[in-house]
């Protein structure tokens, strides 16, 4: 997920340089969603994972 999010961020980055604001906007917001989903779901694997196992 995390490189979905490198990839949207350079696909709005290079829409920025060439002036495609509408594509810019919208794929940077995408990657901020996939950023923010990643880091959430990073979080509550790193949480589950240090639990003791159950018997």
């Amino acid at each position: 997920m995390l490189s979905w999010a490198v990839t949207f961020l350079v696909i709005g980055l290079i829409a920025g340089v060439l002036g495609v604001s509408g594509v810019a906007g919208t794929a940077t917001h995408i990657a901020y969603v996939l950023f923010v989903v990643f880091l959430i779901l990073a979080a509550i694997g790193m949480v589950m994972g240090k639990r003791p196992p159950v018997a």
